[in-house]
């Protein structure tokens, strides 16, 4: 990405700098038919979709309106030229009230709190996944899902590519490829084209794998290390490799692994903040020899690598973190090896 700047001072330009369009993008809104609706748009990537292909339409100059769903839509969405439609989901009525657009994103889903509350996950990663499939069977839908559907793997072997089998561990991964299976059945019995994007850990300043990292380390908090690497691609990035995936929308549907191309060490990682922060990480544990690790080979053939590089945002991270910017207090939990969210 051109211009990338050196900081980022200010929420203001980190939401600009997430939500600029690719060249690609642009190229993309240009050709889209009909408008973009995204179900699920208020959470932490939801604005960032909505806000970037906005822009990238605009910057277009293409006429489709982009619809931005959810139970509370945020109401800055609408002074940016997106439409906002507050719906709850698990509502077939209300689904089926929705307007007919030839393309979605569906980002709606559960992950923390599933642990002690596993009924109301498989029902928002089940059940709403269902509703939306069928009465959308024209649409093209780009889906997305985690990559925790697949199992832990040996870290110093083979990632897992979009042939590897499915191994979800605990019920909120379950449930994960539960969502899978429910645009599975209708495109088997309509055709419905979809793609199910396993995305693996989107970062940014406020929230990810990078910021809770850089937050232990400043604040002197032990670091676990027993799951030593991750996956982890700019959120950015992510947003623009799912807009783009629905030119591959398939029946049967298609997955495809979004993520950046490393292998980043938590351990190292933390040493890196330790340097840059100035003070040294707390790591406890030992490496376990085991991750959960996607390889996105085939996602970057069609659109490119991510166009910000892994070392720029720890730079941008440890700055944002020694600076005293906000952080969304949602740990993502990068440790835990069991699927207890």
């Amino acid at each position: 990405m051109a211009d990338l700047p050196d900081v980022i001072r200010d929420e203001h330009e980190l939401d600009e700098v997430l939500s600029r369009p690719s060249p690609a993008l642009v190229e993309f809104m240009a050709r889209l038919d009909g408008d973009l609706m995204v179900l699920g748009a208020s959470g932490k990537m939801g604005p960032t979709l909505v806000r970037m292909a906005r822009r990238a339409a605009d910057a277009a100059g293409a006429r489709a309106a982009v619809i931005a769903v959810s139970r509370r839509p945020p109401a800055h969405l609408e002074t940016e030229g997106v439409q906002t439609i507050a719906c709850d989901l698990l509502d077939p009525a209300a689904v089926a009230a929705l307007p007919a657009a030839p393309n979605i994103v569906f980002m709606a889903g559960r992950k923390f709190g599933s642990t002690g509350d596993e009924p109301a996950t498989w029902a928002a990663n089940v059940i709403v996944p269902y509703h939306v499939a069928r009465t959308f069977t024209g649409s093209r839908i780009a889906a997305f899902s985690t990559g925790g559907v697949y199992p832990l793997v040996d870290a110093a072997g083979s990632a897992c590519t979009e042939a590897s089998p499915p191994g979800p561990i605990g019920e909120y991964a379950m449930s994960c490829l539960g969502r899978e299976r429910m645009f599975d059945c209708v495109s088997a019995r309509t055709g419905l084209r979809a793609v199910h994007l396993r995305l693996s850990y989107a970062v940014e300043m406020r929230y990810g794998v990078l910021a809770d990292v850089a937050a232990r380390v400043w604040q002197g908090e032990p670091i676990d290390v027993t799951t030593n690497y991750a996956n982890m691609i700019w959120q950015g990035d992510a947003c623009d490799h799912a807009l783009r995936s629905l030119a591959v929308a398939a029946s049967p549907p298609r997955i495809l692994n979004i993520t950046g191309p490393w292998k980043v060490s938590i351990s190292e990682t933390a040493e890196t903040f330790g340097r840059l922060l100035g003070r040294p990480p707390v790591l406890v544990g030992k490496d376990s020899g085991q991750a959960f690790l996607s390889d996105a080979s085939a996602s970057h053939a069609l659109f490119g690598p991510p166009a910000v590089p892994l070392e720029r945002i720890i730079r941008w991270t440890a700055d944002w973190v020694r600076r005293g910017g906000r952080n969304l207090g949602k740990p993502t939990h990068f440790e835990v090896r069991d699927g207890q969210y």
